[in-house]
């Protein structure tokens, strides 16, 4: 963790959480895992992640360091399994979460997405692959967000939408890859969207043409269309 990123990210917490998360990080990799509360460590990652969203969209890079470094020192996995028990929490109240905060659930899809891009498994020879039982929970969230009730409101639409789009540029190809299905009917939400929903601001519109586009082009935007959505994002 000696990237200047991520010791801003570290930075970000209270000064007894940026303790245990430094010694944390330095026991798993210098000396013996077991002295270190792993159950307390992503716990903390977890609610820091649903309170910050700058946090939350690195948070995933911190989990696998801190995963890997377990794996190293052949100590089982009590930082993993106790994560995906936290996600899995959130994820059954996750309705409730959206009524509170809208800022709280967009932190939360953000999160889930970050740890599914990070965190991968071996499995029957085959490496890095996609946790499964991340998977159905991602499309959820990521349905959840292109529901047309979620495309009303319109402070509600741009986070929602926001999200949406970096989340399928950042994982989109990889979760095609191990349900195609589900994909199909997340893009039917956003062609919906796109064409049907009343209200949506031009600059909503334009982003959900971009993952339409994106994802036709096969994950890829041509330069020219890259130049097209961009410039005009900009401006």
């Amino acid at each position: 963790m000696e990237n200047p990123t991520d010791d801003y990210k570290i930075q970000s917490f209270d000064l007894d959480t940026q303790m245990l998360l430094k010694t944390a990080l330095k026991v798993l990799f210098l000396s013996d895992p077991s002295s270190v509360n792993l159950v307390k460590v992503s716990n903390v990652i977890v609610d820091q992640s649903l309170k910050d969203q700058v946090f939350s969209k690195e948070a995933g890079r911190i989990c696998y360091t801190i995963v890997q470094a377990e794996a190293k020192q052949n100590n089982g996995s009590v930082f993993r399994r106790n994560m995906l028990n936290r996600l899995q929490q959130e994820f059954k109240n996750r309705e409730e979460m959206r009524g509170r905060s809208l800022q709280e659930w967009v932190c939360y899809v953000t999160f889930i997405c970050n740890v599914f891009d990070y965190l991968k498994v071996n499995s029957l020879g085959v490496n890095n692959m996609p946790m499964v039982a991340l998977v159905h929970p991602v499309y959820d969230c990521l349905i959840r967000l292109a529901k047309p009730d979620a495309l009303m409101n319109e402070e509600e639409v741009r986070k929602n939408v926001d999200c949406l789009v970096l989340q399928l540029h950042r994982i989109g190809e990889q979760l095609e890859k191990v349900n195609s299905p589900r994909m199909d009917e997340l893009f039917f939400l956003l062609r919906d969207g796109f064409l049907l929903q009343e209200g949506l601001s031009s600059m909503a519109r334009l982003l959900l043409l971009e993952i339409l586009e994106f994802r036709a082009g096969g994950w890829l935007l041509s330069g020219t269309a890259h130049k097209y959505y961009y410039s005009e994002i900009a401006d």
